[in-house]
């Protein structure tokens, strides 16, 4: 990306964000690509833009995925999200004694048929989890993930990837501590929104969105 050309009117920049906005919001919705800054910048890819200043915020992205799904996918994704919400609650169940907290887009109502269900476990033995899984004879795939704690600090955490009656699940293993305040948002930087399996039995109940 090279940095933004200022003679460059500001109606065309913003037009630029916005169609990089929908294609990175398509290509999340149409290919499963979960991370925002890969997808907005294989958008720009596609689309040749290479001005930074066209790189939308995630909050925008996001915006444009909902629209994508409303318009594109409407008859799929809340079948698709209730089908993954049940598998959240399925797996926090089974996950109980490490405080399972769904996040991200099956919570936030933004989940389709590619999404894969996103937890947060928390335990000081950062292999309990991996110990638990390997007990369970549930083959799992580890990688780590990167959140912001807060606006000065960044972590990596151990992560599980497994797929049950055909649902991705990413399964992010936490300290206790942060029990008490949840990392950041990718999205507006704010603390993520978390449920619990009482909060998500009552989401199934009402068929909250």
């Amino acid at each position: 990306m090279r940095r933004t050309d200022h003679r460059q009117t500001p109606a065309l920049n913003q037009e630029r964000r916005r169609r990089v906005a929908f294609e990175a919001a398509r290509l999340m919705a149409t290919t499963g690509l979960a991370d925002y800054h890969q997808a907005k910048i294989k958008a720009a890819q596609r689309l040749g833009i290479s001005d930074e200043a066209a790189l939308p915020r995630n909050s925008e992205i996001e915006e444009q995925l909902r629209e994508y799904q409303r318009l594109f996918q409407n008859a799929d994704q809340p079948r698709e999200l209730h089908r993954r919400r049940e598998a959240a609650l399925k797996a926090m169940t089974f996950f109980e004694r490490f405080e399972p907290r769904l996040v991200g887009s099956v919570l936030d109502g933004s989940a389709d048929g590619h999404t894969a269900v996103c937890l947060h476990l928390y335990d000081d033995d950062a292999d309990a989890v991996a110990r638990f899984l390997i007990d369970a004879d549930i083959p799992a795939q580890a990688r780590t993930r990167r959140l912001r704690l807060d606006r000065e600090r960044d972590g990596d955490f151990p992560e599980w990837c497994f797929s049950a009656d055909g649902v991705a699940f990413e399964i992010t293993v936490l300290p206790t501590t942060l029990l008490r305040q949840a990392p950041l948002s990718p999205v507006d930087g704010k603390p993520m929104r978390r449920a619990s399996m009482t909060t998500l039995r009552d989401l199934l109940a009402d068929g909250t969105l």
